[in-house]
């Protein structure tokens, strides 16, 4: 079998377990975890495959005329090369351990065949995304991908925050869709082609006529995707969501589309300086944002969710400086530990048995009550931190490298300002990261919360999936760097990416600082702990993991309102923001600054065409019936039916007739 043909049967696996566990759901139950597992899982496979005979060689390409347009063609087309092949065993690895955690995580959940139908819909168009070599068909992966966690960040629709959640995520992301559409147009208009490798050509060659323009349109389409600042906002709120399809999305889909997509035309935003440095300006003010607002959280999953905007952050920096190759590997490197870090999330609220959702500060001590939970959730968080030798540390140091080869005016048409704007904001995000990594762990497997029943282990599949993710979160950074094991650097552009001293030295000890100052914030915050114990909203050890994260959202919202920000006097994070602790546990209220700004004079406005609509326009349209009506009424009774009235009516009508003709004469 051809390359090609292995590679496009790699999103058709999963589209077809998507429509058949549609069809088959309901009528044939048993083949519903089947339908989910096993046609990702091949998809997996054949990525693999398709990886390993790719390898580092010349790029594959093929194509078909996919349909006539007058104007510029659209083709189905692919396109193969180290970048799009590793990825894809990243969609694959990640999407199939979701799946297969998931049926046990939502085992009991009636609706888990539809669930299980969109995750792999979802896997299936970020396959196309990938392997795509047509903006047009990768638009259509792009779209499929947000209407699927419009459904999956929904899943929960019973409750008022999911529903509002996913509204809230389809909004903002479409938000940004809207200018990258017309950018895509625009890109395709100037350079003839939708052929990414025809527009990249043009690129190279100075052949488009708008590049600014065009850049930052597709800019706004990626920061919703990719949740940059400004468009991150539905990221946090999308942890409504079931846990598993969190770590989808945070580490192998949606989010990665973005990133995904300017590596890939990274030539056309570096034809244009303005748009290398709104890439860089918002790369860093996501990056120290989301480590600030992180610390301040209490929901270890929009812990995990605000880390995400940062980790995308680092990869926004990387493209700012013109790097793929380090962003793409801190997105591989990122994808397995923050699946691992969602994923035993999972088993973490399910152990602590709350229905105050994910509140760290009532989780208690969990660390044995969910050892596996613990040592992996530790590896990635090590992974998180940058710590040698975790992969986060070798993918990180990557893109610190970067921006200081481009602070020096090294790299050709990046300004050295776009350098030195990434490479201060990845120091200081250094120092947030690992502060609010080790405050995650304190809390959740260390702190002193409400004792509850140890209900045994987590179901077995659940703990092997965490196992299976924290290989690559340990080993993957120091293989893939080893010419004699992997190179990566030979399976994309050749660049280095071994860290530096320097950039080592202040990564270590910039993490180093966070670590310890974190934990002795935690240490002396102990001992003001107030003597009353913090409570746990209705524990329920037995519930099932699903059935725990459904009634704990409402419950969550309930009683500790949408910002779940601890009391905690010894919360490490209060401690160390002082009085920013209040802004950033809500992101700064941006929400509120977007309310005032969008949506009250948006309502304003709908308010004001209802009033013209009720009482202008439609009085118009009832005095303009009145008049018919009111002639209507004098005719009918004119009506009598007396023919004496008729014809002395008749009478005076010849009479009057006649006086006016003689006065006439």
């Amino acid at each position: 079998m051809t390359l090609t043909t292995l590679a496009a049967l790699v999103p058709i696996l999963p589209f077809l377990g998507a429509a058949a566990g549609l069809l088959l759901g309901r009528r044939a139950p048993g083949f519903v975890r089947p339908l989910a597992v096993l046609p990702t899982a091949a998809a997996f496979v054949l990525a693999a495959v398709v990886a390993v005979r790719q390898g580092s060689g010349a790029p594959t390409d093929a194509a078909t005329r996919l349909t006539p347009t007058g104007s510029v063609p659209i083709d189905l087309a692919l396109h193969l090369d180290g970048f799009a092949v590793l990825i894809a065993v990243l969609v694959g690895l990640v999407a199939t351990c979701v799946q297969l955690y998931s049926t046990a995580y939502l085992r009991d959940d009636p609706r888990y065949p539809s669930y299980a139908a969109l995750v792999s819909l979802f896997t299936a168009a970020m396959f196309l995304v990938v392997y795509s070599g047509d903006l047009m068909v990768l638009l259509v992966g792009w779209e499929i991908m947000g209407i699927c966690s419009y459904f999956l960040v929904g899943h929960y629709w019973e409750t008022e925050v999911a529903r509002a959640a996913s509204m809230k995520a389809f909004l903002v992301t479409k938000l940004g869709d809207v200018p990258f559409i017309i950018g895509v147009f625009a890109l395709a208009t100037d350079a003839g082609t939708f052929r990414i490798n025809g527009i990249l050509t043009a690129a190279t060659h100075g052949q488009l006529n708008h590049p600014t323009l065009i850049a930052l349109l597709l800019l706004a389409g990626v920061a919703g995707k990719s949740a940059q600042f400004p468009l991150h906002t539905w990221l946090p709120d999308a942890m409504a969501g079931p846990t598993p399809v969190s770590a989808l999305i945070h580490a192998a889909t949606m989010v990665a589309a973005g990133i995904y997509l300017v590596a890939r035309l990274l030539p056309v935003f570096t034809s244009s300086a303005a748009a290398l440095v709104v890439l860089a300006v918002m790369a860093a003010v996501t990056m120290i944002g989301s480590g600030l607002a992180a610390l301040a959280q209490d929901d270890i999953k929009r812990v995990l969710a605000y880390s995400t905007i940062g980790q995308l952050g680092y990869m926004a920096g990387a493209l700012a400086v013109g790097d793929r190759s380090a962003a793409v590997f801190h997105l591989l490197s990122h994808g397995a530990f923050k699946a691992l870090l969602f994923l035993g999330a999972g088993v973490v609220i399910h152990a602590a048995g709350t229905n105050s959702l994910s509140a760290m500060s009532r989780m208690g001590d969990l660390g044995k009550r969910a050892p596996d939970a613990m040592w992996t959730m530790g590896i990635a968080l090590a992974a998180l931190a940058a710590l040698p030798p975790f992969s986060g540390f070798f993918s990180k140091e990557s893109v610190l490298r970067a921006a200081e080869h481009a602070s020096g005016g090294h790299t050709d048409g990046v300004p050295s300002a776009v350098g030195w704007t990434v490479l201060a904001a990845g120091l200081i995000t250094a120092v947030l990261t690992a502060g609010y990594a080790t405050r995650l762990f304190l809390l959740a497997f260390r702190g002193s919360g409400p004792r509850v029943t140890d209900h045994g282990r987590e179901p077995a599949i659940m703990n092997a999936v965490l196992w299976v993710l924290a290989v690559p979160s340990v080993a993957f950074g120091m293989i893939a760097l080893v010419p004699s094991v992997f190179d990566l650097p030979k399976w994309f552009d050749g660049t280095e990416l071994t860290p530096t001293l320097l950039t080592s030295v202040l990564g270590i000890g910039l993490a180093l600082v966070g670590v310890l100052v974190t934990y002795g914030a935690w240490t002396a915050g102990a001992a003001r702990r107030s003597a009353a114990p913090l409570g746990a909203i209705g524990a329920d050890p037995g519930a099932e993991p699903a059935e725990a994260e459904a009634t704990a959202i409402a419950a969550h919202t309930a009683v500790y309102g949408d910002i779940a920000s601890s009391d905690d006097p010894a919360d490490p994070g209060r401690l160390l923001l002082g009085r920013l602790h209040r802004h950033a546990a809500s992101g700064f209220h941006l929400d509120a600054v977007y309310t005032a700004l969008f949506v009250r004079p948006v309502l304003a406005a709908a308010n004001l065409v209802r009033f013209l609509d009720r009482e202008v326009v439609e009085t118009y349209v009832r005095g303009a019936g009145a008049v018919p009506r009111l002639l209507g009424a004098a005719v009918r009774r004119a009506q009598t039916g007396n023919v004496q009235t008729y014809l002395s009516a008749l009478l005076a009508g010849a009479v009057v007739l006649a006086v006016l003709v003689a006065v006439g004469a």
